[in-house]
């Protein structure tokens, strides 16, 4: 049900702020409004609830010779729950993995250095290479030499200067046109 709430409701802003300055708000103080998925957290305010109410049903066994009502029970142990859910949620993020991922278009490739890994680039006989984005994820290629008399062999670093289909192009960095001035 909170799956299927999650899809129609998503690019919904439900912030429940309490503060007027912004500065925590009603979800970021029951742990919900952080780095910590939705099911993990209702999971957890589960087993607290759970873990409360059973607590105090024994220690009400055991000081009164009875369970509370149930009513009772529940709102007590729902109330204690959450706030030490609170306190579950904080340390699971501590322990959560943190997921960022990047993407970028291949002719984002376009004007960085590569190195050929694997064969010999000749004109009609692309080789393998390795090339890092902006965000350190390296990406592996086939490149060929954009001049017809260029041969790229392996361990040499090229500059990648456009793309046909799967096939980059580019110039080998012995080029004195290219250096750095």
């Amino acid at each position: 049900m909170i799956e299927a709430i999650g899809l129609g409701f998503g690019s919904l802003d439900l912030h429940g702020d309490l503060a007027p300055d912004g500065s925590a708000g009603l979800l970021d103080w029951l742990g919900l409004g952080r780095d910590i998925p939705i099911l993990i957290w209702l999971t957890s305010l589960l087993a607290c609830f759970t873990l409360t109410g059973v607590a105090l049903q024994n220690i009400a066994v055991a000081m009164i010779g009875g369970p509370l009502a149930w009513w009772l029970a529940c709102g007590i142990a729902l109330l204690l729950g959450a706030l030490l859910n609170t306190l579950a949620a904080n340390g699971l993020m501590r322990i959560m993995p943190s997921f960022e991922t990047t993407v970028i278009s291949t002719d984002d490739l376009l004007g960085r250095r590569g190195v050929i890994l694997e064969g010999t680039a000749r004109r009609g006989a692309p080789a393998r290479a390795k090339v890092v984005d902006q965000y350190g994820q390296a990406h592996f290629i086939m490149v060929e030499p954009h001049n017809d008399r260029d041969e790229i062999i392996s361990g040499q670093s090229a500059l990648i200067v456009r793309r046909e289909g799967p096939i980059f192009f580019v110039l080998p960095d012995e080029n004195t046109q290219l250096k750095p001035i």
